[in-house]
């Protein structure tokens, strides 16, 4: 019981501290306005603002590997499909899908981070490499397209006599 008043305690006093109140005209009521705790997160000595640089420092170096890496996965996919190899893709939709995931997930805990300049110039660079992935995948797709078209209509063509299409009326011309 003592432990959740003096948590209620340190919450209230918390809340007191970061609390302003408004001003207003003489008979308005006084709005409670929430302000961030300037001070709260700075490190209290030279071996506290150490550690939160290592930190810092661990996160930025994390991100920047996921990142590296699923630009590695998406560069490897583009150079397969620019020189006409052989592509598994599904082997490299899997790849990439985990890699995103990685990467949206190291994002989101880390979103404080989204302003560092090194961050933003690889994301950056990662966007263009997915835009000429993107680019090449469609072009590979249109023409696979136009294949299955080429077969479809050949197909039809075989197997058609001619009656309904009025074909072998002009062949026999």
């Amino acid at each position: 019981m003592n432990s959740q008043v003096l948590n209620s305690q340190v919450l209230d006093s918390q809340v007191l501290d970061s609390e302003v109140m408004t001003a207003a005209a003489s008979g308005d009521a006084l709005l409670p306005v929430l302000l961030p705790n300037v001070g709260g997160d700075m490190p209290s000595d030279d071996a506290e603002a150490a550690r939160l640089e290592a930190t810092r420092s661990e996160e930025i170096s994390g991100l920047l590997s996921a990142i590296r890496r699923l630009e590695n996965i998406v560069e490897e996919e583009t150079v397969a499909l620019a020189t006409g190899q052989k592509v598994d893709f599904d082997d490299f939709s899997m790849r990439k899908s985990r890699s995103m995931l990685e990467f949206v997930r190291l994002m989101r805990a880390r979103m404080h981070l989204g302003g560092e300049t090194e961050i933003t110039g690889e994301i950056q660079r990662l966007r263009e490499k997915l835009e000429r992935n993107r680019s090449l995948l469609e072009m590979h797709y249109d023409a696979v397209r136009e294949v299955a078209a080429i077969i479809v209509r050949a197909i039809k063509d075989a197997e058609s006599d001619g009656t309904y299409t009025g074909r072998a009326a002009r062949d026999e011309k």
